[in-house]
């Protein structure tokens, strides 16, 4: 009996926590939130399904350690040394969770759950900290930290979020799909809508098809912090 328990103890001690999450993370990456299951889980891990409920009590946990770990990779990525003040670190903060929901498809929808459901939890304030440390040095006056940076955090995983989810469209096109030739198609259909009831859509359907998701995200932040710049200098509440 001491003997099967000290093994136990081998097994549980080998078998981290961050093992479970890192090994979910790459079963969510292929197969998404529907594939990640503790029997799958115990097969990638070679392991016994009571050694991942030692560390993980239920999926929901599980999903929840997933997100925290990959938003606090992301940021946790150094700015660049040529970086000009708060305002870039605001765009390295805002790159950074760009790139992981591109790079992890079903993180903007655990993202959009955690901060309706769970906002208490590390993930909210672990974005909200990295953006707001980066308002506050912008010089915004304390009453509208919340705001700004709000707008900026609704922004960033808004537009990151839809951003994913044309990339998971443009997967369920096929292997061969091709980003140009659907913009493409967009582009012209647009073009051919009545000319009186969208002017507006016709006169920027050339602009929809060689736009760059990447350059117009970052287009939305350098509005917002235009916004919020030209609030500080006007000495008025950005809430106003």
């Amino acid at each position: 009996m001491a003997t099967r328990t000290r093994r136990s103890q081998r097994r549980t001690e080998a078998l981290s926590r961050e093992r479970i999450v890192e090994t979910a993370v790459e079963v969510l990456d292929a197969s998404g939130e529907g594939g990640l299951t503790f029997r799958v889980l115990t097969e990638r891990l070679a392991t016994g399904p009571g050694a991942i409920y030692w560390h993980v009590a239920n999926k929901g946990e599980l999903l929840d350690a997933a997100t925290d770990a990959v938003v606090a990779a992301a940021l946790a990525i150094e700015p660049a040394e040529d970086t000009d003040g708060p305002q870039d670190g605001v765009r390295a903060v805002a790159l950074g969770l760009f790139d992981a929901i591109e790079e992890h498809p079903w993180l903007a929808t655990q993202l959009a759950t955690q901060l309706a459901r769970s906002p208490w939890q590390t993930v909210t304030p672990r974005i909200f900290e990295s953006v707001g440390r980066q308002v506050q040095a912008l010089g915004v006056a304390q009453g509208s930290w919340f705001t700004a940076t709000s707008a900026l955090v609704h922004y960033i995983l808004g537009a990151a979020g839809q951003n994913a989810a044309n990339t998971a469209s443009g997967r369920d096109l096929g292997p061969d799909a091709d980003r140009g030739e659907f913009l493409d198609g967009v582009s012209r259909a647009w073009e051919g809508l009545d000319p009186d009831e969208f002017p507006f859509t016709r006169a920027v359907a050339d602009q929809l098809r060689d736009h760059d998701d990447r350059e117009q995200f970052l287009a939305g932040i350098t509005l917002i912090l235009a916004g919020i710049t030209e609030g500080i200098t006007a000495g008025r509440p950005l809430s106003a």
